[in-house]
């Protein structure tokens, strides 16, 4: 009997329909069923969860359930199934989430090769922005790859063997954070950490009932200032002190800092929260900060967050509030250059920059040989009426482009990256701006696989002087009009075009747009027998020009036919089909309307049309004379 391979575990309370909205994403994988298993431990539920979870067991011979008291808390529910795996891995998932269909396979796999102690596989998420940990495959790291911190959650696979070597737990009761607390002593006690970023694993996506939102945040009943304090020293336990803003200690405490703590005096849950319940909110995180986080977290915060920070631990509520209000008000903005296809890719120079609320840069102004942060949007905040100096302007800056399958919430990052650089702006001042290439290739950008059939937004995420802000990747053109001609990439069009937003998305293969010109006038001129191709009314997105092969259906039959690239596509098919004598429709794989038509007789392609090109008489005459031998015979001596 084949060993198991994973052992996938799913705590389960009062989940309704959503346990059957799971299910076939566990069921269905493609790792084989006796080599995985499904553990549903059911948390003492009051409606029919249980009923459905022990239907899916009888009918499935690699699902178990378990029950236990109610504890209104995963954790432990999470330990019970930790307890009855007997699988080399450990794969957490929550009862309203659900897998790739490749997940399992691809994840034990990518943990066997590396030999990995836990295993991050990607995931695609409406509660999160995108994570740019998820941006490149990783064999091994470990935790001093601080990025890591980006993603805390369980929903990651873990080998047993290192879990019960360490006696990872997950806190049982009300605990907030249970997830936080066990993924950090992983991370802070594994040897190897493998990152699987080409193929979207785990959908953590919002429900429908807002069922998995968070509960009691801040009730002193479930602990949340206590948990936090004790994860916070679970880091500084695991870490080594030091003064230096850059040791791992610091830049792993920045992620508690920045979410926990300085959450509670920024935007927007400092303008939107009523203000006493936030005052004691923003007290709280103030404490905290002050007894558990070492100085140098504060001081290696980029500019804008280090006075945030310094208002907050000297208990100005009103500074923060203030400071919170000029901040809302800054946007991005991009630049979008000429977007052109180029090597099968769709390119373009982007440029992103901040904006204050009056539409002006943001601007940093050089005084006594520093620089200091923009008076403008100091104005109002109290301690900066003599300036706030920017110690590091590049200090934990980045942007970046990526790409959301809006079909599926999967998140791509197109080739290349970001540059931040400080531009004169006149008058002893300076910008901060990131600029580079758009590069989107539509047939490797999914995980070095071409993109589904769908729309594809591109987006910006630009982290500048420590304002973040994701944004539409938008240009100068017409609302709904082609940002650049059609192109055909791996015999699909690919139509990008500026969205009703002014944001620029890629239509593969017409899941919305359709093709609009004809290729009337091309097909015109092709009228002498053996005229195999067409120039079509788009480009050929094909590497370096090479032709590209690709199956196209005329009428019932399958042909292999080429692209050839250029300025303009031209479709090349066989000069013997096995088809009647007769006009036949030649369709691209997945298309439904004809881009051309292929002209027959006796076996042999005369020529290829337009799908608008009228055929009449005056055409079945050409045809007939271009049949004919005698007719043949003097073109050929007009020739010589």
């Amino acid at each position: 009997m084949p060993r198991v391979k994973v052992s996938v575990v799913v705590p389960v309370y009062n989940t309704g329909k959503y346990v059957d909205e799971c299910a076939p994403s566990l069921l269905g994988q493609s790792l084989p069923a006796d080599e995985y298993e499904v553990i549903y431990v059911d948390d003492g539920s009051t409606d029919d969860t249980l009923a459905r979870v022990e239907k899916l067991a009888d009918r499935h011979p690699n699902v178990q359930v378990h029950t236990r008291p109610n504890s209104g808390w995963p954790g432990a529910p999470r330990n019970l199934g930790m307890r009855h795996a007997k699988g080399e891995y450990i794969q957490f998932v929550d009862h309203d989430d659900t897998l790739g269909p490749e997940a399992l396979e691809r994840l034990y796999e990518h943990a066997k090769r590396n030999d990995a102690d836990v295993v991050l596989g990607k995931m695609s998420s409406t509660m999160v922005r995108p994570r740019r940990l998820f941006r490149h495959t990783v064999d091994a790291c470990t935790i001093e790859n601080d990025e890591l911190m980006q993603s805390m959650t369980p929903h990651k696979m873990f080998r047993r063997a290192f879990v019960e070597q360490h006696g990872l737990q997950f806190p049982e009761g009300p605990w907030f954070f249970e997830d936080m607390f066990f993924v950090g002593a992983a991370y802070l006690k594994a040897e190897r950490i493998s990152v699987l970023t080409d193929y979207p694993c785990y959908y953590w996506m919002k429900r429908d009932d807002g069922g998995n939102n968070t509960q009691h945040r801040f009730s002193p009943r479930f602990g949340f200032w206590d948990n936090v304090r004790t994860i916070v020293r679970q880091i500084k336990d695991g870490t080594e002190a030091s003064d230096d803003i850059d040791a791992l200690q610091n830049r792993l405490l920045h992620r508690n800092y920045h979410v926990e703590i300085l959450s509670r005096a920024r935007e927007p849950e400092i303008l939107r929260e009523d203000p006493a319940q936030q005052r004691e909110r923003f007290d709280a995180a103030r404490r905290l900060a002050l007894e558990e986080f070492p100085p140098a977290v504060r001081e290696g915060l980029p500019v804008v967050s280090r006075l945030r920070a310094e208002l907050l631990e000297a208990g100005d509520f009103d500074g923060a509030v203030a400071l919170a209000e000029r901040v809302r008000e800054v946007k991005a903005r991009s630049t979008v250059g000429e977007l052109r296809w180029a090597d099968g890719r769709l390119v373009a120079d982007v440029t992103l920059e901040l904006l204050r609320g009056d539409g002006e840069p943001l601007v940093l102004v050089e005084r006594d040989g520093k620089q200091w942060l923009d008076p403008e949007l100091l104005a109002g905040v109290p301690g900066t009426e003599d300036g706030w100096e920017v110690r590091d302007p590049f200090r934990l800056a980045y942007a970046e482009l990526v790409v959301k399958d809006r079909d599926r919430e999967d998140w791509w990052y197109p080739e290349g990256d970001l540059e931040v650089r400080l531009e004169p702006a006149g008058a002893g001042r300076s910008r901060l701006v990131a600029s580079g290439r758009l590069s989107l290739d539509p047939e490797r950008l999914a995980g070095g696989r071409p993109l589904e059939r769908g729309v594809h937004d591109v987006w910006a995420f630009v982290q500048l002087l420590g304002i973040d802000r994701m944004v539409r990747l938008t240009g100068d053109g017409t609302p709904g009009a082609p940002a650049a001609g059609p192109a055909l990439t791996g015999g699909r069009l690919a139509l990008p075009y500026w969205t009703g937003s002014g944001q620029l998305a890629l239509d593969v293969d017409q899941r919305q747009r359709r093709l609009g010109s004809d290729t009337a006038d091309a097909a015109a001129a092709n009228t002498a027998r053996g005229e195999r191709s067409l120039p079509l009314p788009y480009v050929a997105a094909t590497a370096g020009g090479t032709p590209a092969r690709v199956k196209v259906t005329v009428a019932a039959l399958t042909v292999e036919a080429e692209l050839i690239g250029g300025t303009t596509a031209e479709l090349r098919l066989p000069g013997r089909l096995k088809l009647p004598t007769g006009r036949h429709p030649v369709k691209l794989p997945k298309t439904d309307a004809p881009v051309a038509y292929a002209v027959v007789r006796d076996g042999a392609l005369l020529r290829l049309e337009g799908p608008a090109h009228e055929s009449g008489a005056g055409r079945r005459l050409l045809d007939a004379l271009a049949d004919n031998r005698q007719v043949r015979r003097v073109r050929r001596r007009l020739g010589r």
